[in-house]
């Protein structure tokens, strides 16, 4: 398990218009803490189950035909006055809780002090720690006092399409649930918290983008899962518009890399964040 930090400043203090979106520095918070949550390297096959993978000792073609490497890593970014979880892993136990919570609680953060919970989509390698079922079987949001921000359309396709890459019975705590905002388009949240649907992944997909510290967090999600796909042109057939995120990855890398972002890859554990800072 990798887990690191990093530290960003603020003394920037302007309200502005950026992409568009109407940005209020003045809400901008003080400094932020960075923290890359990994639960490891798994393979998915057909069947669409992530099975574990130890990269010393397994071996890619002893695995079923097709099969491809993953890693998951949600991020959880630390504020003043916020605990931001973005996305929320796959769900996997790890002594008796969540991986999450235990990968939380290693480097200091307790779970129920996650006040917001970002949602780029709902597959289940991404929104599989959504909610936790207690001992009668009954779902409960996995981070009790925070507030969840899902795209309406995003659960509504997740919904339809069902199995094996939405856990629809898992998902179901989210629904009519007080703490579940529930987006419609693009937006900003508080003021500093800019996304943006882009229908790349998967139709419903979104993307964040971070003003903090006098600096740009971006996170792409699954259209931009890692830094070497950041860097060639790559069109991968399991995503909903290939073209379109492999377009949208060379438009990003260009303007973040003029504009001095930081780049937050849930599928890279080598390289989660770019540039080090």
């Amino acid at each position: 398990m990798q887990i690191g930090k990093w530290y960003l400043d603020n003394h920037c203090f302007v309200t502005k218009k950026v992409f568009g979106m109407l940005i209020n520095h003045q809400n901008l918070p003080a400094h932020v803490q960075i923290f890359p949550l990994s639960e490891g390297s798994f393979t998915i096959d057909k069947t669409k189950i992530f099975v574990p993978f130890n990269t010393q000792t397994d071996q890619l073609q002893q695995r079923p035909i097709g099969s491809l490497l993953v890693e998951v890593q949600p991020f959880v970014i630390v504020t003043p006055t916020d605990v931001i979880l973005i996305d929320t892993g796959l769900g996997f136990g790890y002594e008796g809780t969540l991986q999450i919570h235990h990968n939380l609680q290693q480097i200091g953060i307790d779970p129920a002090s996650v006040t917001k919970v970002l949602m780029s989509h709902l597959h289940k390698d991404h929104a599989g720690a959504v909610g936790k079922m207690d001992k009668l079987g009954n779902y409960h949001l996995a981070f009790s006092n925070a507030v969840y921000y899902v795209q309406k359309k995003e659960f509504a396709y997740a919904n339809e399409v069902g199995f094996p890459s939405y856990m629809v019975e898992e998902l179901g705590v989210l629904e009519n649930h007080p703490q579940v905002v529930w987006l419609d388009g693009d937006g900003v949240i508080d003021g500093w918290i800019q996304y943006e649907i882009t229908g790349g992944h998967s139709p419903f997909h979104q993307v964040f983008w971070l003003h903090v510290a006098n600096q740009i967090l971006f996170f792409g999600g699954d259209d931009a899962p890692q830094l070497q796909q950041m860097k060639s042109k790559f069109v991968a057939k399991y995503d909903f518009d290939g073209k379109k995120c492999m377009e949208l990855r060379q438009e990003w890398w260009k303007k973040g890399n003029d504009l001095d972002w930081t780049f937050l890859f849930y599928h890279d554990i080598a390289a989660p964040i770019y540039p080090l800072v």
